[in-house]
């Protein structure tokens, strides 16, 4: 469960929440609800042995996310989205969290949106630098794509000259990592039980965000700004209680601006992620990724489609480790069968533009029938020198097979 579900506020907050749900759904009876949602089984060999006691060379594990919507006849909408995955070789990665509970109240101005829900912001490929309302969730992979959900009051407006967004956050989420029977851990485990705030409030630091979001032509554009506790932790040496040395998440207290801008021409899209943070540890910095993908229809002779992508990934932040993505370009390659399947494979191969590293990575998927997806992913990091932060995932080329049902 939560870490914050698990203290008695908490505890009060959630009945609270679910008396409410229960009253509605009492109060409407005769209105349908919809549930969809899936169940997953995955496998991951991994290419090497494990490197730390207690680790095995492949995990298997089953998750379930089922998606309840509802309508209301006084037209507020309900989302309820919980997710739980089940790990046979790391107790960390088996895991509950709520990624949407949340109810949307609409009106003639824009809508309110009350509870806990998820928030994408980006445009690029390989790293979304303005996508910092949510926490990441590391447990489900090292990409950043999944996200815990966050608490939050939404309040958008929507008009003719564009959509603002304000974001009121009143809990913080801490980032998940693998325990000590996981792979792709550092050699020091993350003590995820005794995190360091900047903020005395700690994990109840009320935190504020806001983005004008405008579609002109062919230009989306994206403007946000983020004051709070930072997602993003640095690490401190500790020692656990059992007198382990361990690695301790500092959560400091940051001020973000960003900017993200998506161009549409003909069979060209351009894309721009930019940020500028101010925070303690220990310079303000800023970072940025730019890019393309070109589309070439119809090829030889037939529906598919083949994309190419080229991206530049700059963090100011050379000197701390934080980030894969300091200084690297990243070339891709996106195969679309457009049948009814869905079939895609998406290649990319990573080259650090200061050192000799590389990383690679490939995606492809799909469906086999109406309610069955496959998906089968390679991951791997080659030639990285010594000095590297992030050496220890030299040895952790994985692949991974998921089969869903969807239903």
């Amino acid at each position: 469960m939560w870490d914050w579900l698990g203290r008695q506020s908490h505890q009060h907050l959630c009945r609270w929440t679910v008396g409410i749900i229960l009253a509605l759904i009492w109060d409407e009876p005769s209105h349908a609800w919809d549930l969809r949602g899936f169940v997953e089984g995955e496998a991951r060999p991994f290419f090497t042995s494990a490197s730390f006691s207690g680790q095995k060379d492949h995990t298997v594990s089953l998750a379930l996310n089922p998606e309840i919507f509802h309508e209301f006849e006084s037209g507020t909408q309900f989302y309820f989205i919980p997710f739980y995955r089940y790990d046979h070789a790391d107790s960390e990665r088996t895991h509950f969290d709520l990624r949407e509970l949340d109810f949307i109240f609409s009106g003639d101005l824009g809508s309110v949106r009350v509870g806990v829900r998820k928030v994408f912001w980006g445009v690029t490929e390989t790293v979304h630098l303005v996508d910092i309302v949510n926490q990441t969730d590391f447990l489900e992979g090292l990409d950043g794509e999944d996200k815990l959900g966050q608490p939050m009051l939404n309040v958008s407006l929507v008009r003719d000259w564009g959509i603002i967004d304000f974001f009121v956050l009143p809990f913080f989420r801490e980032r998940t990592f693998p325990g000590g029977g996981g792979r792709l851990r550092p050699p020091l485990l993350v003590d995820t039980d005794n995190p360091r705030y900047e903020s005395a409030a700690e994990e109840w630091h009320t935190d504020f965000a806001v983005r004008y979001f405008q579609n002109i032509g062919k230009w989306d554009i994206g403007l946000s700004a983020f004051s709070g506790t930072g997602r993003e932790p640095t690490f401190d040496f500790g020692i656990s209680p059992s007198g382990t040395p361990v690695l301790i998440p500092f959560y400091e207290q940051i001020h973000q601006v960003g900017l993200d801008l998506l161009y549409i021409y003909a069979n060209w899209i351009w894309k721009l992620e930019v940020i500028q943070r101010w925070d303690m540890r220990p310079e303000d910095f800023y970072a940025t990724t730019f890019g393309y993908e070109y589309t070439f229809s119809g090829v030889f002779g037939t529906g598919m489609d083949i994309g190419v992508l080229t991206e530049w990934s700059y963090d100011e932040r050379q000197s701390r480790a934080t980030t894969l993505f300091q200084n690297d370009l990243t070339f891709g390659l996106r195969w679309g069968w457009n049948d009814v399947n869905g079939t895609e494979i998406l290649f990319a191969f990573i080259q650090d533009v200061e050192d000799p590293s590389k990383a690679f990575f490939i995606e492809a998927s799909s469906r086999l029938d109406e309610h069955w997806r496959l998906t089968v992913e390679v991951r791997g990091i080659m030639n990285q020198p010594d000095d590297d932060p992030f050496i220890f995932l030299r040895d952790e080329d994985f692949g991974q097979i998921t089969l869903a049902y969807h239903f």
